[in-house]
């Protein structure tokens, strides 16, 4: 007989997920066992070197490799005059569309400079020391030319782009009639604030590892968010199919968006490998990582505000220019979240761009929404004070009760509760609305907070569950582990699903002969894998199902399906919990080893989640788009600035945030952490220095590149608002990898300015801008 598919508890009632679970890959990651992409001993290895470009703009006139090739080890050197051809490359917009490459220009592939560190051979040897010393013996000759630095340059030409690669439509967006609007308010506001540029820098470099099995089929292990991404720019590139393409990623150290995306790095060491007939492995160095797997790029925003005399907003409009490379429009959508985070009538973005010697800028933690966020929250602050208003009650005040950039109703939205716990935690109320009024001895102390905010974005993935009768699982799917608890995470939820205790569950991922997953990145894979796990599962309890009232001997017997449930690891009929039996009883009595399921989770605007598909039993109907879906949170920030010094030191720290459903309290709260340290670090030290004449970086190393260590950081509380949504996917999850870095800065801003009594709208705030600003000592 067929069955109706039928959807068993909702996942975690278990009691598993949202547990602080300890990680189950600590121990291989602390002893070594775990295996990163350049750490796999593959027979006859060989190493490969990057040599790179001295100039930033011009013509390569000849290239001399015989010094190099007479030392000891080397094997090959590869320059744009010998590199084996790709069947496509970036470098036409038909190719990068159909790669998705994150930069419309291959290195190698002609004898033009473009920017600064740009590779010009691969050398390889049978070691890295070799292979290193070989690359620097490379003799470049150039024809020179004058490159352009930034879209501060007086030669830059600034141009409005027909389509910013993130954005909706043509760079541009408008509601109501902002300009009547403003001209109309009594209060106004117009700031203009600057970001450096910022660079990722992992702790673990970009990094490939190549062997072709055979002349159509290669393996590549890989430093990537996503494997399926890399696999599919790989095929394309090689014209290959894609099950001849296997990208291997069993785990990363770290990403923050610049593994998101398949680098040049990537398919010249997969073709160095083809030609040599070894593998070869290429990890590239810490002043390499600056130019070669993009960063946030330098851009300015003014933000116009327009208000009542109460503090109602009317009209908000925001400006941006910012850097591009010779060949792409790429741009952060920052306006995004100044569009949605307030109730505004009017409102209007408009974007610009200049064209310089760089590679291509790319999405870094928050792309758009954390330096947007920065101006927005910054300029309600000075709206506050302008008030005299305290800064909550002002949002309150604007509280945005469906999204004013579409009209949806909100998926679910806790900010309010947000703000009054974040305000308990961190004292609030004990703040002086006075600027400049706190001291604690020679410190000037100041209090600020900002809001966040970060979207749902829509996502879908698969997973596949097979269930053994001896009692455990094996659980698959082509995702990846950031560094950030995937594997725990998923773990719990299968788990769960199948009424298991953890140990008997094993979680695989990073490989793309496993289930399709989409990258780990924008928040997505937590939400779409889990969910997918949730629904495999949930095929695996349909089907045992099926076998049960089928089955004369089970005590499910011709029971309805719709009248069966499950709990830990047992069918049982819904009203009479005393029938039943053990999954694993069914199926020896069956003679059945092993039942496998597969579920396809989705994540964002249409999905049909497992409890609104079983719409009779839950209520719930197919969301159809009809809702905005984001996560929502606040910081709140106290600092300490010395007036002699004009040093800015965090002193105190609270997040509180509401996420959807918490998969593990523990991992969940070392990421709120660990963003908000990200977002420290880019609020008073992070700055990638550009010589503005020859377009190179000055201080390309950890050494000179400032990031917040432990001494620079406060023990710091999070708390998450439960919250259920019954929207977004199977699971509930928003994902809270990137809203953990949104309001950061402008938090940290704030309590400056809360502190000294002065604005300061440039990014990092270091003491030198402090002492600028005329802070009175």
């Amino acid at each position: 007989m067929d069955i109706e598919p039928t959807f068993f508890d909702s996942p975690g009632a278990g009691g598993i997920v949202g547990q602080p679970l300890d990680r189950v890959d600590g121990r291989d990651k602390v002893t070594g066992k775990a295996r990163y992409a350049a750490e796999f001993p593959l027979p006859g290895l060989v190493y490969g070197v990057l040599r790179t470009s001295e100039i930033a703009k011009g013509k390569i006139t000849r290239i001399d490799t015989a010094a190099a090739v007479k030392e000891p080890g080397v094997i090959a050197i590869f320059t744009h005059e010998n590199l084996p051809k790709l069947a496509k490359t970036p470098n036409t917009p038909e190719g990068k569309k159909a790669i998705g490459a994150p930069m419309g220009f291959l290195p190698l592939t002609g004898n033009e400079i473009h920017y600064a560190n740009q590779p010009v051979a691969v050398v390889v040897a049978d070691t890295f020391e070799r292979a290193t010393h070989a690359a620097s013996l490379v003799k470049v000759s150039y024809e020179q030319a004058q490159p352009i630095a930034s879209f501060l340059d007086p030669k830059a030409e600034i141009f409005d782009p027909q389509k910013v690669q993130d954005g909706k439509t043509d760079g541009h967006t408008r509601r109501g009639n902002p300009k009547s609007a403003l001209a109309a308010s009594p209060i106004q506001l117009k700031a203009t604030y600057t970001h450096a540029i910022n660079n990722h820098n992992p702790m673990e470099p970009g990094s490939t590892t190549a062997h072709w099995e055979a002349a159509d089929r290669v393996t590549v292990y890989e430093s990537t968010q996503g494997v399926t991404r890399t696999q599919q720019a790989l095929s394309e590139m090689l014209g290959l199919p894609r099950d001849q393409v296997r990208v291997i990623t069993k785990y990363i150290g770290g990403g923050f968006g610049c593994k998101g995306s398949c680098w040049p790095h990537t398919p010249l060491t997969v073709l160095a490998a083809k030609a040599i007939g070894r593998p070869v492995k290429l990890v590239l160095t810490r002043p390499q990582m600056f130019t070669s797997m993009g960063h946030r790029e330098d851009q300015t925003q003014t933000l116009t505000l327009g208000a009542t005399k109460e503090g109602k907003l009317t009209a908000l409009i925001h400006e941006k220019t910012s850097t591009t490379s010779p060949w792409d429009n790429y741009a952060e959508s920052n306006s995004k979240i100044i569009d949605l985070l307030y109730e505004c009538p009017n409102f209007e973005a408009t974007y610009q761009l200049a064209r310089a010697n760089v590679m291509t800028s790319t999405f870094m933690r928050a792309p758009g929404e954390a330096p947007g966020s920065f101006a927005i929250e910054c300029s309600m602050d000075d709206l506050a004070a302008q008030l005299g208003m305290d800064p909550i009650q002002l949002r309150l005040l604007n509280y945005a009760e469906k999204d004013p950039s579409t009209g949806k109703p909100w998926s679910s939205k806790s900010l309010k509760q947000c703000y009054a716990r974040g305000a308990e935690l961190f004292g609030w109320s004990k703040r002086n609305p006075k600027a400049g009024a706190t001291r604690d001895g020679k410190y000037l102390v100041g209090m600020g907070m900002a809001t966040a905010s970060y979207p749902v974005h829509n996502s879908q993935g698969t997973a596949r569950v097979r269930l053994y009768a001896d009692g455990h699982a094996v659980v698959q799917s082509g995702a990846t582990d950031l560094g950030t608890g995937t594997y725990t995470v998923m773990t719990q939820v299968a788990a769960d699903s199948l009424g298991l205790t953890v140990d008997k569950v094993r979680f695989e991922l990073g490989d793309t002969r496993l289930p399709t997953a989409p990258n780990s990145g924008g928040s997505v894979a937590a939400g779409t894998v889990s969910s997918s796990i949730y629904m495999a599962a949930q095929d695996v309890w349909q089907k045992l199902t099926k076998l049960a009232v089928q089955d004369k001997r089970s005590p499910l017997y011709r029971a309805k399906p719709e009248e069966v449930t499950n709990e830990k690891g047992r069918l049982i009929l819904k009203n009479d919990k005393s029938k039943g039996e053990d999954f694993a009883a069914l199926m020896k009595r069956l003679e059945l080893t092993d039942i496998e399921g597969t579920g396809n989770g989705k994540y964002g605007a249409g999905y049909e989640s497992g409890m609104a598909a079983s719409a009779a039993d839950s209520g719930h109907k197919d969301d159809a788009g009809q809702h905005s879906m984001h996560s929502f949170g606040t910081h709140f920030c106290e600092v300490r600035v010395d007036p002699e010094l004009g040093t800015v030191r965090v002193s105190r720290w609270v997040s509180v945030h509401a996420a959807g459903r918490i998969l593990n309290a523990k991992t969940a709260r070392s990421q709120i952490i660990g963003g908000s340290i990200f977002g420290i670090g880019s609020a008073l030290m992070e700055q990638t220095v550009r010589d503005d004449h020859f377009a190179r970086y000055t201080n390309a190393s950890l050494a000179d590149y400032h990031i917040p260590v432990n001494a620079d950081i406060p023990e710091m509380t999070v708390e998450f608002i439960d919250e259920h949504d019954p929207y977004i996917n199977a699971m509930g999850v928003k994902g809270i990898g990137e809203i953990s870095m949104v309001g950061v800065a402008a938090a940290v801003a704030n309590a400056v300015f809360h502190a000294t009594g002065k604005r300061i709208r440039s990014l990092p705030i270091t003491p030198e801008k402090v002492l600028n600003a005329g802070i009175a000592s």
